[in-house]
C-alpha cells in the first residue's frame, strides 16, 4: 500500500479528541501500534505502509502527544493508567475486539496494562525498546529515578531531556554512521513542536514522575507471559541508551519461544532499519495472528 493511502482519524473519548492514523482493511486481523515518549503515531507512518495490504492498522496518539487533545496538569491526571483507560476505551468506541499489539516506550506499559488484564483480547505482541523488566534501565534513568524521589531538587537535570539536544540525541544516538542518513530532521523537530507547546513540558514532568508506578505492574506482566504465553516479538536497537539490549532479552526468562532480535540500531530503530523490522514484524504476524487461507474445493 502506497503511504499516501493512511488515513487520519479523531474520535472524541472521555470529551477528549482522541487522534489516530489508520491503515488496511478492519475485516483484516488488527495491529495497534502504540508510541513512546516524546513521539507520536507519526513514527508508525513507514511501518503502517508497510504492513496495510496484509493487516488492519491503528496507531493513536495519547493524551498530550502529536495531534490529541493536550489539557493542562491541572485539568487532566496524567498517569499511564489514564493513559491506559483512553487507550482501551478508544478500541472499544472503535469495535476493536481482538489484536495484536506493538509498543515502544511509553507504549509499552500502556500496551501491557491491556494485556496482562485482558489477555483474551491479544493475539501476539511485539516490542520495540518497550520494556517489562528491570534488566533494560540504563544509567539515562538515574536522574528520572531520583527525580521520582524528589522532584523539586531534580526538576532542573529533568527538564534538560526536553529541550531539542536532548529530543535529536534520541534520534541519533547508537545510528551506526553508515544508517545517520535515514534519520530525517523531520522526526525530532516535530516532536520537539510539541514539547514546546504551552503547557506540555509540564505535561511531560507529570508523566516523567508518574513513570515509577509503572515499575509496580512488572510482576503481573511477567505472570500473564508465563500463564498465557502470548507470542512475541522483540525487535530492538542494540545502541538504545535508554531501554538497553537486556531488556529485550530478558523475555525469554517468561516467554521461552519469544523471538529475539537486536538490531545494529538505536532508541527509534524504525527511522533506521525499517524494511528489516517490517520483515520481522510481517512474518511473525503470518505466523501467529493472520488466518489460514480456507482450504480449495
Amino acid at each position: 500500500m502506497s503511504a499516501f493511502a493512511l488515513r487520519s482519524r479523531t474520535e472524541t473519548v472521555d470529551g477528549l479528541e482522541v487522534f489516530y492514523r489508520e491503515a488496511g482493511d478492519p475485516a483484516r486481523p488488527t495491529l495497534v501500534l502504540l508510541h513512546g515518549f516524546p513521539s507520536s503515531s507519526h513514527m508508525y507512518r513507514g511501518l503502517m505502509a508497510e504492513l496495510a495490504d496484509a493487516y488492519h492498522l491503528i496507531a493513536p496518539d495519547h493524551i498530550g502527544f502529536g495531534a490529541s487533545a493536550a489539557p493542562a496538569v491541572e485539568d487532566f491526571p496524567y498517569s499511564f493508567e489514564k493513559l491506559t483507560e483512553i487507550t482501551l476505551a478508544l478500541l472499544d468506541r472503535l469495535g476493536i475486539d481482538r489484536f495484536a499489539l506493538y509498543i515502544q516506550d511509553y507504549g509499552a506499559p500502556i500496551g501491557l496494562r491491556i494485556a496482562s488484564r485482558a489477555p483474551e483480547r491479544i493475539t501476539a505482541i511485539v516490542t520495540q525498546s518497550g520494556n517489562a523488566y528491570l534488566e533494560g534501565f540504563t544509567p539515562f534513568w538515574d536522574v528520572l529515578f531520583a527525580h521520582a524521589k524528589d522532584r523539586e531538587a531534580n526538576e532542573a537535570a529533568v527538564r534538560e531531556l526536553l529541550t531539542a539536544e536532548a529530543t535529536r540525541r534520541q534520534y541519533t544516538h547508537g545510528v551506526p554512521a553508515d544508517r545517520l542518513d535515514r534519520v530525517g530532521p523531520e522526526t525530532w523537530t516535530l516532536d520537539q513542536a510539541g514539547l514546546d507547546r504551552p503547557g506540555n513540558k509540564e505535561i511531560q514532568l507529570q508523566l516523567f514522575w508518574d513513570y515509577q508506578f509503572n515499575l509496580d505492574g512488572y510482576p503481573a506482566f511477567q505472570e500473564y507471559f508465563r500463564t498465557h504465553r502470548p507470542p512475541l516479538l522483540a525487535a530492538w536497537g542494540r545502541g538504545d541508551e535508554i531501554f538497553g539490549p537486556a531488556g529485550a532479552e530478558a523475555f525469554a526468562r517468561d516467554l521461552p519461544d519469544a523471538e529475539i532480535h537486536l538490531l545494529d540500531a538505536g532508541h527509534f530503530a524504525l527511522e533506521t532499519h525499517g524494511e528489516e523490522i517490517a520483515a520481522l514484524v510481517r512474518g511473525f504476524l503470518d505466523r501467529h495472528v493472520r488466518p489460514a487461507p480456507a482450504p480449495e474445493r
